[in-house]
């Protein structure tokens, strides 16, 4: 008895997660909507987003599909993602023009312990390093925490994708690890490095999210003031 009193377990958990996964509602922010995929309202624009200033497929590159040899592809390969559940697929527009220029998902949802994680995250270039860009992932952050009341977010890339992983750290997730030959993409072996932010982080993290999001922080071209500091 005394061996068992001596070993160590985690703290209970005093309030269990409410078992939420994604219902598909629309994200609202100041400059982005967030709102399920539907290849009938997003493919075209989505498609000539990347395909207009991305003729390389470049941000394709870490990603296990695309480029798309035809705009026909594409839809076909879109309507599939917007009947899958998990993953729940999100297409990113702006507010000003209502054009979809990126995408990103909802995955792996384990709502008996709360936790899910973010992925399939891509953006045209004209979206990518904007403040619409950080503000999408600001609205996907906060569903999880104040909508699903996740305990666990997870963010995972290849390993050797930096901007991804500078990304991950710059949204305050906090870098655990490389699973080495996780995956195969595309014929090649992918190590994956993983990230996550916890429930406890969440309000410290939001704060930050707001502050740098308010609009006087930017510019009258949309440029920063002040960088996005969540440590």
């Amino acid at each position: 008895m005394k061996a068992q009193a001596d070993r160590q377990v985690g703290p209970i958990v005093d309030q269990l997660p409410p078992g939420s996964v994604p219902d598909l509602r629309p994200l609202h922010g100041r400059w982005m909507v967030l709102e399920p995929v539907s290849a009938e309202r997003h493919a075209r624009d989505l498609y000539d987003s990347v395909t207009a200033s991305d003729p390389e497929g470049t941000v394709w590159t870490y990603l296990g599909y695309g480029p798309w040899e035809s705009f026909e592809q594409f839809e076909d390969w879109l309507r599939q993602r917007e009947a899958s559940r998990d993953p729940w697929f999100y297409a990113f527009s702006r507010r000003e023009d209502g054009k979809a220029c990126g995408m990103g998902a909802f995955m792996r949802a384990d709502a008996a312990n709360g936790v899910i994680e973010i992925g399939h995250i891509w953006m045209s270039p004209g979206l990518q390093q904007t403040r619409e860009a950080t503000e999408a992932i600001f609205l996907m952050i906060r569903h999880c925490f104040d909508d699903l009341g996740v305990r666990r977010l997870e963010w995972k890339c290849d390993a050797l994708n930096q901007p991804s992983r500078k990304a991950a750290l710059r949204f305050g997730f906090t870098f655990e690890g490389v699973f080495r030959q996780h995956m195969i993409v595309k014929g090649r072996n992918r190590d994956t490095a993983w990230f996550a932010m916890l429930d406890k982080d969440w309000h410290r993290v939001r704060d930050a999210f707001e502050r740098w999001l308010r609009p006087e922080n930017f510019d009258a071209k949309g440029r920063q003031k002040s960088k996005l500091q969540v440590s």
